[in-house]
């Protein structure tokens, strides 16, 4: 066949494959119009990106706070979209951050969803949570779980605003097509607003906040059973963990850095994320280390501070969110003369259970050495 008519003929091909909704998947060589390894390459990947609190989060939620009432919405939150994602709601592949404001005395109705949740508070002593039973009041530094279909509602118990922000694995179970929300919370059969509370208030620190020790005279099983029945983590354990750890060799990637962990098994948290708190001590810079997993990264105590991802630098500070695509090389560096705290998210449950969770790292010398999963 002649070159012109072979080239007609394979447009021709290429228009009625792709008008068929297919892909070719043939190319032999990248000097054609049809490079088909690069189409395939080529989709949307999340890309490292800082969202700034002080300047921007939090002026446009307050301007939220003026505009939109909670008769007008029953959230008040900010999505925070990746520009290599966008319009796609995530902020890494298979995570988002969000940051809610409620003004004193806001509560919103129960609901539950498929995708699990966390809140973490940023300001305010009196957030508030209601999960299963549990009406949970929190303050900076708590995290508190809302598991998959666990009803819950959200609001705040004080006098003053107060911020958290939260961490969804929606982006995930949105690619899984598994995504729904029901709001219509029934008590006797009849619509409410408020769950009524079948615990204590202190009920996880209680029966779960001692490490080591299980009780047997409780059912554990709470929710679906499929995350841990500890719904919320105090901050104030954590911190002394970390300041009486600060003496420690460390990990020379990781920093200090502790796990919350379900407290009857030693597993993450949730099946597809977990978090952690991550101590940099004064002028402390980890090695590059380079994992599959994707985090999500929000300085909570110290700073500023900044990271090298994949060469370029990212100054942050506190309260803002910094987004690590899985397969960056991430370094962090501490240049002040206290110890700086993040809060850590990353999706490497759900890569665990997979069997694509791997890491690397770069030692002293630059050279690059595989890690233990």
């Amino acid at each position: 066949m002649a070159t012109n008519d072979r080239e007609a003929a394979l447009k021709r091909l290429y228009d009625d494959v792709h008008g068929a909704s297919m892909f070719p998947f043939w190319a032999t060589t990248t000097n054609v119009d049809h490079d088909e390894v690069r189409q395939l390459m080529a989709v949307s990947k999340a890309v490292a990106h800082v969202w700034d609190y002080e300047d921007v989060i939090e002026p446009l939620l307050r301007r939220s706070a003026d505009l939109v009432s909670m008769s007008d919405s029953e959230r008040r939150s900010l999505i925070l979209v990746n520009p290599g994602l966008a319009p796609r709601r995530a902020t890494v592949t298979t995570m988002y951050t969000a940051y809610r404001l409620n003004d004193p005395r806001e509560v919103m109705p129960p609901h539950r969803h498929s995708p699990n949740a966390i809140r973490f508070g940023l300001t305010g002593a009196m957030n508030f949570t209601g999960v299963e039973g549990e009406d949970i009041v929190f303050g900076p530094g708590d995290m508190v779980l809302t598991p998959h279909d666990t009803w819950h509602n959200h609001g705040n118990m004080g006098d003053e605003a107060a911020v958290n922000l939260s961490v969804l694995d929606l982006p995930l179970v949105e690619t899984m097509n598994a995504i729904y929300f029901e709001h219509d919370y029934r008590e006797d059969d009849t619509p409410t607003n408020r769950q009524t509370a079948r615990y204590g208030p202190e009920y996880s620190r209680e029966i779960y906040g001692r490490g080591g020790l299980r009780a047997c005279f409780v059912d554990h099983m709470r929710g679906t059973g499929m995350a841990s029945p500890m719904y919320v983590y105090r901050w104030e354990p954590m911190r002394e963990f970390l300041e009486e750890s600060i003496g420690h060799d460390g990990d020379p990637r990781d920093g200090l850095k502790v796990e919350y962990v379900n407290p009857l098994d030693g597993e993450p948290v949730f099946r597809t994320m977990t978090f952690f708190a991550q101590m940099l001590r004064p002028g402390e810079r980890t090695l590059p280390l380079s994992q599959t997993a994707s985090q999500l990264i929000a300085p909570f105590e110290g700073g500023p501070g900044h990271s090298i991802i994949d060469g370029e630098r990212h100054d942050w500070r506190r309260f803002d969110t910094l987004a690590v695509p899985g397969g960056s090389w991430v370094e962090h560096v501490n240049e002040t003369s206290s110890a700086i705290v993040l809060f850590v998210a990353s999706d490497e449950p759900a890569l665990r259970r997979l069997g694509f969770y791997k890491r690397w790292g770069r030692t002293a010398d630059g050279e690059t050495v595989r890690l233990d999963p």
